[in-house]
């Protein structure tokens, strides 16, 4: 990956501009409808918490430095430098009953073009039970092979465009192709940014798994100019193997975001177009929708997970938050955002883990 470098002057014309990127409306408490899943809306409650933190933190870690706060390192490549931190949390992931998957998949009939439910229940009753059944079926044999040949490379890339041509990118059979992957494959991002267009990633999240724990890599910008260093860290763990990504919303979201950032460096990435994309968000409305108001990660975290966060502050701040340690030179406003994207990052692989278990664990 090539990189080339932003003018010097970045950071001085992203802190003239941080003070109109509110990018949100307050509403009460309990407005359901007004929140749902968007993310430009905070709880009244949720703000006046977060407005008295704020206050708490600017005294409670005054004259500390940078290095005194955050137990990291600086960390230099073409791009430049960056601030690392690294966490590592016990994870058990579930077990996954590949058997059970194959099996799931070779006798979906509709995943042949030209057959849909009516269809496939009619083929059944004469007999036609598996995909390799339909090869000697003179009206699909053509169509067959084709999707026998993809199931049978375990591609999970090429698995997710067939299952996603003939049925919902949320189907469980795209969920359980993560399944062909190693625990170590999966790469979890999120990202915490100024706003929700074309701004500053300040934050990048990057899980992976490793003997049985996920280690947190966090790169963290001291100050704006520092945001095309940690890009080029985080796209280096997306980079050889066969990796998978996982995220929440990130199709929608996070990918877009950090392309977008990288047109705007002119940085050429490597090929990371075929790596699948596991958006958990889209896993999580199959299977809740009809369950919980919110299908926000903190919200599903406390419903499925039973975690409950300690002074966190709403996504949607985080901006302020920044703004207020550039302004100020004061650390203290960063401590929750690393805590929250670090947080966030545990629960989107617990909950991923959660999905595929009673999906396909055994």
């Amino acid at each position: 990956m090539t990189a080339t470098h932003a003018p010097t002057r970045i950071g001085d014309l992203w802190h003239q501009r941080m003070q109109t990127l509110k990018e949100y409306e307050v509403v009460r408490d309990g407005n359901i409808f007004g929140a749902g899943f968007s993310n430009s809306v905070v709880f009244s409650s949720e703000y006046e918490q977060a407005r008295q933190q704020l206050d708490h933190l600017l005294s409670s870690y005054q004259n500390r430095s940078f290095e005194k706060v955050f137990s990291g390192k600086e960390i230099s490549n073409d791009c430049g430098t960056c601030f690392s931190l690294t966490t590592t949390h016990p994870i058990h992931p579930p077990a996954f009953d590949l058997t059970y998957y194959r099996n799931t998949i070779i006798r979906d009939l509709t995943l042949v073009r030209g057959i849909g439910r009516e269809t496939e229940k009619q083929l059944r009753a004469r007999g036609y039970q598996t995909l390799y059944d339909l090869a000697g079926h003179p009206k699909y044999r053509s169509h067959v092979q084709p999707v026998i040949d993809c199931t049978s490379r375990e591609d999970s890339y090429d698995i997710i465009d067939l299952v996603g041509k003939r049925h919902a990118k949320s189907h469980p059979l795209v969920l359980g192709a993560a399944g062909l992957h190693e625990h170590e494959d999966y790469v979890f991002l999120d990202i915490e940014t100024m706003g929700l267009f074309s701004r500053p990633i300040i934050l990048f999240g990057i899980g992976v798994m490793k003997n049985r724990a996920l280690d947190v890599h966090q790169y963290l910008l001291s100050d704006i100019d520092e945001e095309q260093a940690a890009l080029y860290e985080t796209i280096s763990h997306l980079s050889g193997g066969r990796k998978a990504l996982v995220t929440f919303n990130g199709k929608a979201f996070d990918l877009p975001y950090i392309n977008d950032r990288l047109g705007y460096y002119g940085m050429n990435i490597p090929a990371i177009t075929r790596i699948p994309h596991f958006d958990v968000l889209h896993f999580s409305r199959r299977r809740w929708r009809n369950q919980f108001p919110s299908l926000r990660l903190t919200a599903l975290e406390r419903e499925i997970l039973h975690i409950y966060r300690e002074d966190d502050i709403p996504g949607q701040m985080v901006p302020e938050f920044y703004e207020t340690y550039l302004r100020t030179g004061n650390c203290g406003p960063l401590v929750p955002i690393v805590e929250h994207n670090r947080q966030d990052i545990l629960s989107l692989a617990l909950l991923f883990f959660h999905l595929m278990g009673e999906s396909y664990g055994c």
